[in-house]
């Protein structure tokens, strides 16, 4: 698999787990409460949103960055990928007779769950490697992760190509300039 292949499966499988994070809470608080079954979407919507964002914000505040700034990257970066990765879950979910209206002790719940999460998964890989492939999306997050201060920042670098803080291009090939 390529770098950005790669790349792009990491931020899917990391979209993945945020949205997995808050669908289920919010199903389960949902169901929990008895509320609505509109209302308990949007409850777990809302859940993958928060969930997403904080598992990609986390990580840039540990890198240095601030709170608003490392969440305006993440805003930039996660935002198309959740919002596929939702839409596709819960148009899948709803499409299964019965997986809606399971509770989450049902195994119509679970399976339903496991079949809409990775058909979500194969339409946001996609999304996520287009982002990539123009410097977008998990590729912003990554120049962070990467020893830079900003996308396309080589300030950690003592010379033009020199990489020894983080490794060489190989390791991240996105960077077109240098």
């Amino acid at each position: 698999m390529n770098t950005r292949n790669a790349m792009a499966a990491n931020a899917t499988l990391h979209c993945l787990t945020g949205c997995a994070i808050g669908e289920i809470m919010g199903l389960m608080i949902g169901t929990a409460m008895g509320l609505s079954t509109g209302v308990t979407i949007a409850l777990a919507v809302g859940l993958a949103f928060l969930f997403g964002y904080a598992l990609s914000t986390l990580p840039l505040m540990k890198a240095g960055l601030g709170f608003f700034a490392a969440l305006s990257v993440v805003f930039a970066a996660d935002t198309l990928s959740i919002a596929v990765m939702e839409i596709v879950d819960n148009a899948v979910m709803a499409a299964i007779p019965g997986a809606m209206d399971a509770g989450i002790v049902n195994p119509v719940f679970w399976l339903g769950m496991i079949i809409a999460l990775s058909v979500a998964f194969v339409a946001a890989f996609p999304v996520n490697r287009y982002l990539i492939d123009k410097g977008k999306g998990h590729a912003l997050t990554h120049a962070f992760h990467e020893g830079h201060e900003a996308p396309g920042d080589h300030a950690a670098h003592e010379a033009p190509g020199d990489h020894a803080a983080h490794g060489d291009h190989a390791a991240h090939d996105h960077h077109k300039e240098h």
